[in-house]
């Protein structure tokens, strides 16, 4: 790999809906860019992305893969996303410390639902993007349908640079609007050699008329494009890419490509257009942290002389060995180097750092500004941490983490293994934020939370194939939430001995119903007198902590505001631990009188569906308590849109092929958690 120079580098991520083709696209980027000596292909289970073998069995992605290529003189790290919505975390995260996207768009399907999760996600870390419409081979390919949607739906500006030169069958290149020539693809060589030719007669006016339109894109971002448009003089290409570049960054346009990665066709302009128009780390605003100590916000620049600032944004056990994936935002890290965990307040050593491509990794001494690397050594630090030099205590902004709204109770086959089922968990909690771990008290089993049954699916074959840990698996289960229905006001008084001496706290609080989504809020309305303030976030932190907990199953409470309203406070004799204790029993005392219920978490369903299903298919939606809130025609297929409480989904994929003949298919993701 050549010396990493920073203008030079290009962070992308691939994102799609499941079945897109993001993998494949990598395949044949790693192939011709010479980083893979052989195409790997997902439905033989031998793509070098999809490494772990879930992913080569089902053929889908499971967890987000790095890589690192060459193109042009240009680096290109790429994080490989999956599609499937039980592994979202997967794609936060990578879109955390990515500086662009390329968003892979079946031709046939168009922006389908995860399409647009993922691009949302994106939006939220202000990503830009590139389009590539895959699968123009395929029957029913429509690019120009594709295009509507990726405007409608996602609320983007595209900008076609191709035009594909043929379609379903005849599928044989594109059309460059930038050069304005035709580029059609060999078969042999496995589509590495193309050649370049005019464009046919009868599809010249048509690239001409979106070359234009390309040409007044361009122009809305350059002054000197505009005169020189307006004054009809030449325009030239360096200055069109110039500002389409510019636009993209901006997050104004997303220039649109399209080509068939199974049939080895357009991925090379597709390398053309990801250095042309992505960002290199110059490029990007730089990301902003803060100093732990006197909250003053820094900006770090990508440079190797500014003080350290690395994100870590994964961690994965691989061959029972801790790597932690981290994004370099400023500064150099050298293997053998101490650096500082601000979250954790605690120093830890690098031992080595890895260059990563998919579960390989390429030991090397540095790591520059922009880099992703794999890093060895580091015993407690964990995702969404900072790591800085001592002196410096900077913090980057977290990763947001989705709550997991299944559970299912696992326990090891024999007692002999129950120790190693807690190690193997604890691993797995650690790379995962999105699955969580807790002991029912009353049965003491094991309950693992995740996002979906595919989820938990997933981990519990992991469990048998990493670590040969046969376990018994209970029937999945809901993950519930508790709130409450009507505003009440409690007041406790703890008056009592502890550790031979008398301990007194009077705490008054009001709980109030909050709207859906808005958290749990804490504020206090009380003066100095009545309570003083050293003993404020004392009760603050044992009322948040009692909502961990609610009254009716025992689920956290959400979507409640407390308020401190009233109490007492006695010289000598009121201290820290009476004010806790007494905070925590009043909470409780009004969560049982203010009429607390449980909410369920409710998924956004969408059932693609032949129009003579349609009936049935409603029928059995009206039937689980689901709201339908939209039905959509797309070419013959109807596209039922619902709100489903999540206790009604179990099993619905083998009910739904019933209903249909097998030829129904829905995706499902989290909506919200509300009373059905």
């Amino acid at each position: 790999m050549k010396k990493n120079q920073t203008d030079k580098i290009r962070n992308i991520g691939i994102i799609a809906h499941i079945d897109a083709g993001k993998t494949t696209v990598t395949e044949r980027i790693l192939y011709y860019t010479g980083r893979s000596h052989k195409i790997g292909e997902v439905h033989n289970g031998q793509a070098v992305m999809d490494w772990m073998p879930d992913e080569q069995e089902r053929g889908i992605t499971i967890t987000s893969a790095v890589t690192t290529c060459e193109w042009n003189n240009n680096i290109i790290q790429i994080i490989d996303t999956p599609g499937h919505v039980d592994f979202t975390i997967e794609v936060e995260r990578s879109l955390r410390v990515l500086d662009g996207a390329v968003g892979v768009f079946c031709a046939v399907g168009g922006v389908e639902p995860q399409s647009e999760t993922v691009w949302h996600q994106a939006d939220k870390y202000y990503v830009p993007k590139i389009a590539f419409i895959n699968k123009m081979d395929r029957i029913g390919a429509d690019f120009f349908k594709t295009v509507r949607m990726i405007k409608e739906r996602l609320n983007a500006n595209p900008l076609i640079l191709q035009l594909p030169l043929g379609a379903e069958d005849a599928f044989v290149g594109v059309i460059d609007l930038l050069s304005m020539k035709s580029f059609i693809w060999e078969t042999e060589e496995f589509g590495k050699n193309y050649r370049i030719e005019d464009i046919p007669e009868n599809m010249l006016e048509q690239a001409l008329e979106y070359r234009e339109k390309i040409i007044e894109s361009a122009a809305e971002f350059d002054d000197d494009i505009m005169e020189a448009y307006i004054g009809e003089q030449e325009i030239t290409n360096e200055a069109i890419i110039a500002s389409i570049r510019k636009g993209t960054v901006g997050l104004k346009l997303v220039p649109v490509l399209c080509g068939s990665a199974l049939r080895n066709k357009g991925i090379q302009p597709m390398l053309d257009a990801i250095v042309q128009f992505m960002p290199s780390p110059f490029d990007v605003p730089p990301i902003e942290g803060v100093l732990s100590d006197s909250k003053e916000v820094i900006k770090c620049f990508p440079q190797k002389n500014k003080p350290l600032a690395a994100l870590i944004f994964k961690v994965a056990m691989l061959e029972g060995r801790k790597l932690c994936y981290a994004r370099i935002y400023s500064g150099e890290l050298t293997a053998g180097q101490s650096v500082y965990n601000s979250a954790r307040g605690i120093k830890e050593k690098v031992a080595r750092i890895m260059l990563m491509h998919a579960n390989k990794k390429e030991r090397i001494e540095k790591a520059g500004p922009g880099s992703i690397v794999g890093l060895v050594g580091l015993k407690l630090s964990s995702t969404g941490e900072t790591l800085c030099g001592e002196t410096d205590k900077l913090i980057l902004e977290n990763i947001e983490v989705y709550e997991p709204v299944i559970s299912i109770a696992v326990e090891s086959k024999t007692v002999s293994d129950q120790d190693k089922l807690s190690e193997i968990i604890e691993k797995y909690t650690a790379e995962d934020p999105t699955l969580k771990v807790k002991t029912n008290e009353d049965t003491g089993q094991t309950i693992l939370s995740g996002m979906g049954e595919l989820h938990l699916e997933v981990i519990v074959s992991r469990m048998k194939r990493e670590f040969n840990l046969e376990v018994n698996v209970g029937r999945p289960q809901v993950v519930y939430r508790e709130t409450i229905g009507i505003k009440h006001t409690e007041a406790f008084i703890f008056d009592k001995e502890i550790d031979g001496r008398r301990r007194f706290a009077e705490v008054k609080i009001q709980l109030t119903p909050l709207k859906r989504g808005m958290g749990n809020l804490f504020k206090s309305e009380v003066n100095n007198e009545t309570i003083p303030d050293i003993f404020i976030e004392a009760i603050k932190g044992s009322i948040l902590q009692s909502l961990e907990s609610g009254i009716v199953l025992g689920y956290p409470v959400i979507d409640v505001e407390a308020a401190l309203v009233g109490g007492s406070f006695k010289e000598n004799i009121s201290d820290e631990l009476a004010y806790k204790a007494s905070a925590s029993i009043v909470c409780q005392k009004a969560l049982a009188k203010a009429e607390s219920f449980l909410l369920e978490p409710l998924m956004n369903v969408k059932v693609f569906v032949p129009e003579a299903f349609m009936g049935e298919v409603i029928g059995d939606i009206n039937s689980k308590s689901g709201k339908i809130e939209g039905i959509e025609a797309n070419d013959g297929i109807q596209i039922l849109s619902a709100i489903v409480p999540l206790s009604k989904m179990f099993g619905y994929s083998t009910e739904l092929r019933s209903l249909t003949q097998g030829r129904g298919y829905f995706t499902m993701y989290f909506s919200h958690f509300d009373k059905n």
